[in-house]
């Protein structure tokens, strides 16, 4: 028999505890549960009536906090580093998004982009009369919600120069999005560079796909050196319409201790000098 000390709970077995936790308990009787009792991270009790049910242990608990720590862990490295390239898009007077929704075009099957929503609240559709209906592409939409989203300030279209950096903090998570085709198109249809940032020696260069540049942060997440291992394959992006649109409804990103005199530089950077 395991114990809770020496057996370490599988996603799976982790899902299982927080619907115990969170529901009445009744027993499902399968073999996830008959781990977590044979593992002290559940015990059945029976109430008055004979009716038996089933609530964490203190070692149970114990595993769902462990696991939601690792998680935050996890997620408080990806936003700050996230945030340390988003600073440093701001002091080259660029103006930043993040985790934006965007609305793209992709030439995957059906399938591969069935992420696609055409509901009327989505940002993009077009406003015409319903007496004039503009021809759709050929391909798919699909939702993409790039990292780091920016461009440049400046009153030029042809200027703006929209980019996405992708933030990644674990391999699988790279890989992950590596083996995703269709989202990496969505990322190249809405930039005109496209960029992965991840901690030094999580991946090789020739492991990301050439169109993509690369950046790697050595060290420390705060405070670690940043180093462009490759740069981007500049294409030339115009805006669509439907980011036009996302952006208009959006605030760009700031920090939340930008002072009053960065804010107006970042705001204005021809007065940076």
């Amino acid at each position: 028999m395991n114990s809770a000390s020496s057996w370490a709970p599988t996603r799976t077995h982790l899902s299982r505890l927080m619907k115990i936790w969170r529901s009445a308990g009744w027993p499902c009787r399968d073999p996830i549960e008959l781990d977590l009792l044979s593992a002290g991270f559940i015990a059945a009790q029976q109430d008055h009536q004979g009716h038996e049910t089933l609530h964490l242990t203190d070692a149970g608990m114990q595993a769902l906090a462990a696991s939601r720590q690792r998680h935050l862990r996890a997620t408080s490295r990806h936003e700050r580093l996230a945030q340390r390239v988003a600073r440093q898009l701001l002091s080259a007077g660029r103006l930043v998004w993040l985790e934006l929704a965007l609305r793209a075009h992709v030439q995957g099957d059906a399938e591969a982009a069935r992420a696609i929503t055409d509901s009327p609240g989505d940002l993009g559709l077009w406003d015409e009369p319903a007496t004039t209906t503009p021809p759709e592409p050929k391909g798919n939409w699909r939702m993409a919600r790039p990292d780091v989203f920016s461009v440049r300030h400046t009153s030029v279209e042809a200027y703006l120069q929209p980019i996405v950096h992708e933030i990644k903090v674990s391999r699988a998570d790279l890989l992950s999005d590596l083996r995703h085709a269709v989202k990496r198109e969505s990322y190249q249809w809405l930039g005109s560079a496209c960029y992965y940032v991840f901690p030094a020696g999580m991946a090789q260069p020739n492991e990301i796909p050439e169109a993509f540049g690369i950046w790697v942060v050595h060290g420390d997440i705060d405070t670690g050196r940043l180093e462009q291992l490759r740069a981007a394959r500049h294409q030339p992006r115009a805006l669509p319409f439907d980011v036009w649109m996302a952006l208009a409804k959006s605030t760009p990103w700031q920090p939340e201790d930008l002072d009053d005199t960065q804010a107006s530089l970042t705001a204005n950077p021809s007065k940076a000098g």
